[in-house]
């Protein structure tokens, strides 16, 4: 299977604070670093350490070269990353003391992808490939809809999720990713519904979807017609939460392409997503597939 990731691609600016800042709070910064970021170029490059065919396809500016050249280097397809005259997108990134972040983005090239770009990167794929997206780029369900009628599959995670993703066509996505909040809210499930009870909502919403339901230190569930599954997380020290996702949803899907069941595939995600958060940063902190299935 090959895998096209329709993503944004961000150079993350991370500030270490001894608390998430609060309006009209000046706080100063214990530490700072640059960074290659995006939750879908996260995903290209966990698709890709985890061994995965995959292509990246997005808009940058200038300032972004770093980000195509770190992004090839671990093996991912960037000749559909193009080139614009404004700014990438960037993700301001506040690090508390208890590893915990909070986000400010501003959407850049992720925001002035065209249709036309769409369908020339379409036309290279077909049945048998799958489109990865997020919630961080424009035409998410114009990308759905051309994408299913080519044949391909599609993966949707509905990070960072508003209220555009309730008018995305979600009965076309072949397999739905979503956080204990962003479920909770796709689903319309009442304060205080366990987790068990968000993924029934969302197995019955959309019957015709897999459901994957991330939960953090509780960790990730998996609903498809009658079979529910859990796994729990692969328990390391904390650093760094900002890449936990993308590292799991990078090794879910390479490790179903590679033939590995839905339990299997949990086992690895919920492995690489611990390793990760083990580690400071966002594309770095993602192990390679010698450490998830070695």
């Amino acid at each position: 299977m090959r895998f096209l990731n329709y993503g944004s691609v961000n150079i993350d600016l991370v500030f270490s604070v001894d608390h998430v800042v609060q309006p009209g709070e000046t706080l100063s910064s214990t530490g700072f670093f640059k960074s290659a970021g995006g939750k879908g170029a996260n995903q290209s490059a966990a698709l890709a350490k985890a061994g995965a065919d995959v292509t990246h396809a997005g808009k940058i500016g200038a300032d972004g070269q770093f980000l195509v050249d770190l992004l090839s280097g671990y093996g991912v397809d960037t000749s559909l990353i193009r080139l614009y005259e404004g700014a990438s997108g960037q993700a301001l990134i506040q690090l508390d003391k208890q590893k915990q972040n909070a986000i400010v983005l501003f959407g850049g090239g992720n925001l002035a992808i065209t249709k036309g770009e769409i369908d020339e990167s379409l036309a290279l794929f077909g049945p048998g490939d799958m489109l990865v997206l997020q919630n961080e780029i424009v035409h998410v369900s114009y990308l759905i809809e051309r994408a299913k009628a080519r044949g391909m599959s599609v993966c949707l995670n509905t990070a960072p999720f508003d209220e555009k993703i309730l008018g995305y066509p979600l009965h076309l996505v072949d397999l739905l990713v979503v956080n204990e909040i962003e479920g909770a809210a796709l689903a319309g499930s009442a304060q205080g519904s366990t987790f068990s009870e968000v993924l029934e909502a969302l197995v019955h919403a959309y019957p015709g979807s897999e459901i994957v339901l991330t939960a953090g230190k509780h960790g990730a569930y998996y609903g498809y017609r009658s079979l529910r599954l859990h796994e729990p997380i692969y328990e390391l020290p904390v650093a760094d939460t900002t890449a936990a996702g993308d590292t799991f949803i990078g090794y879910f899907l390479t490790s179903r392409s590679l033939g590995h069941g839905q339990q299997e595939a949990l086992r690895y995600a919920c492995k690489a997503s611990g390793i990760a958060v083990s580690r400071v940063g966002a594309m770095g902190s993602i192990p390679f597939a010698g450490e998830v299935f070695g």
